[in-house]
């Protein structure tokens, strides 16, 4: 079992709901590929999930719906480094910045009324204009 993956202060994904399993990895190495398994794969169980609002699972699953496996489980890979340590501390803040973003507002553009618009336009257009 993994120790709790904290995403922010206030929110965090369970150990429990988090496995991983390594795997030999290809690329640099040396010979170091064919005799370590180093590259991890970290799974996340979205659907028993209780820590996260429906909206931000609804969101992850929608961000991220290519790396979902028939089990439902979201899957992080990692074989940048060429140690299992650094490649599981790296999946787990990938998993984390996957949550952050699905978390994140959906929206930050203020919406204001077309006459309270236009007034804000023509006030700074009149700044603008020198006086003649």
């Amino acid at each position: 079992m993994s120790p709790d993956l904290f995403v922010t202060p206030t929110v965090y994904v369970p150990g429990r709901e988090l496995s991983w399993s390594a795997s030999r990895s290809g690329g640099p190495g040396g010979q170091n590929v064919n005799k370590v398994s180093t590259k991890i794969e970290l799974r996340f169980d979205l659907a028993s999930n209780r820590t996260l609002h429906d909206g931000v699972k609804a969101r992850l699953r929608t961000l991220q719906a290519g790396r979902f496996d028939a089990n439902g489980k979201l899957i992080v890979t990692c074989d940048t480094t060429r140690t299992q340590r650094q490649n599981l501390e790296i999946a787990r803040e990938r998993l984390a910045e996957m949550v952050r973003a699905a978390a994140g507002s959906t929206s930050q553009i203020r919406r204001v009324p077309y006459a309270e618009a236009y007034a804000e336009g023509f006030e700074d257009m009149q700044r603008r204009i020198p006086d003649c």
